[in-house]
């Protein structure tokens, strides 16, 4: 399953690393693809995943997802 996400605030490869790193993290997740062009982030996962716990690891890498 993938989903995609709007991430506020990236501007570089640190940040969309930072990003990666953190949703990567999250149990379930089996790929993370971040564009720092477009704000996306598509995460690949196992099954659906809460969006609170994407938001929190993207608040966690020091972002915030877009309403």
């Amino acid at each position: 399953m993938q989903t995609t996400y709007s991430v506020e605030g990236m501007t570089c490869a640190h940040c969309a690393a930072s990003v990666k790193e953190e949703v990567s993290e999250i149990a379930g997740v089996t790929g993370v693809d971040v564009d720092v062009d477009t704000g996306s982030v598509v995460v690949s996962s196992d099954a659906t995943l809460a969006t609170s716990l994407v938001d929190a690891a993207v608040s966690e890498a020091g972002y915030r997802l877009a309403s």
